[in-house]
């Protein structure tokens, strides 16, 4: 991977009205790009994540996004600690204060990197899981003439009330832990943010993983040692009001909110021109598959097609799941 670089944009208008000084997306590369411009894998973060676990997760030699054979370019979002976000950015836009954005906001920005700084015309997939996916449908709607393909991971085109119930208890997780002081902490939250990962913790992965003791395999002993082992580590290190940032991006997920579609989402997605397989977890919480199964029935070049995993939302993670995802994902890539 290349070493991380930064697309600074001045005076960038976010959706909600505030502007910018400078919006600053972090990015990397991996692989070469070829002569004709036509091996571009775009591959946005996660929440939470970096291109760091992008790469892990999706990317390899051998695999279907190889970089043997692709050029890669792995974003960050915005609020996610590395591109602008509360805690790197100057007043008056620092910590709580730090403007609303949406995911409309973090597509036009990738787009300003690839066409006016990397001289990209035309993507070959896009491609992302969760967060990442939700970007990887908002292309598809937002820059419909650029793309080839697309494959969103455990995501959906709208977020659900129920993925929103979700958001909203993670929230006041960390809200109402008294050394979150209404954003301007003089210390972690730490209790918030602990809580915040045992909220996520009967989320992220499905009940059959819990029911079957699957979380053995990380050394856990129960189901309590494991939000120990694995779920607090994972957050304690953010920063809180990234977090929420970040959790209001994801609340507000909508390719149809913008001007282009007044919120027709049928009509958004019926707009997605790129050929696309869109691969729901088989028991995924926070985006089941019944809401992609209506989606793609809006889509004109689109399939289903479930995971079948244990695993919840965290089927990336699983090297026995990726097998399963690469499939498809050569199928875009090749045509």
């Amino acid at each position: 991977m290349s070493d991380i670089k930064t697309f600074e944009a001045k005076d960038f208008d976010l959706q909600g009205g505030v502007r910018l000084p400078s919006a600053q997306l972090c990015y990397a590369t991996i692989g070469t790009l070829s002569p004709a411009r036509d091996n571009v894998v775009l591959i946005p973060s996660w929440y939470s994540g970096t291109h760091r676990e992008s790469a892990l997760c999706l990317v390899g030699d051998g695999r279907a996004i190889d970089p043997a054979r692709h050029f890669i370019v792995l974003t960050n979002l915005l609020s996610n600690g590395v591109s602008s976000s509360p805690s790197n950015t100057a007043a008056p836009f620092e910590a709580a204060r730090f403007p609303r954005v949406t995911l409309h906001d973090n597509v036009r920005l990738q787009h300003a990197l690839l066409t006016d700084h990397l001289g990209i015309e035309r993507l070959k997939l896009v491609a992302g899981w969760s967060m990442g996916g939700c970007q990887a449908y908002q292309w598809g709607a937002q820059y419909p003439d650029m793309i080839e393909a697309i494959a969103p991971l455990c995501c959906s085109a709208r977020t659900g009330n129920f993925n929103k119930v979700f958001l909203l208890a993670l929230r006041r997780a960390l809200e109402l832990d008294p050394a979150f002081e209404d954003g301007f902490y003089r210390r972690p939250p730490l209790r918030g943010l602990k809580a915040f990962a045992a909220i996520y913790a009967g989320w992220g992965f499905s009940e059959p993983f819990f029911r079957t003791e699957a979380f053995r395999q990380f050394g856990a002993i129960d189901s309590e040692d494991f939000v120990q082992r694995f779920w607090e580590p994972a957050f304690q290190h953010h920063d809180a009001n990234d977090l929420l940032s970040l959790l209001r991006t994801w609340y507000e997920g909508d390719i149809s909110a913008n001007l282009t579609y007044g919120g027709d989402l049928p009509r958004a997605l019926g707009a997605i021109r790129a050929r696309a397989i869109v691969m729901p977890g088989e028991f995924d919480r926070y985006f089941p598959p019944v809401d992609n199964i209506e989606e793609v029935r809006h889509m004109p070049n689109a399939i289903c097609r479930p995971i079948p995993s244990i695993w919840g939302h965290m089927t990336v993670w699983n090297p026995e799941d990726r097998r399963f995802i690469d499939i498809a994902l050569r199928e875009l890539l090749e045509g």
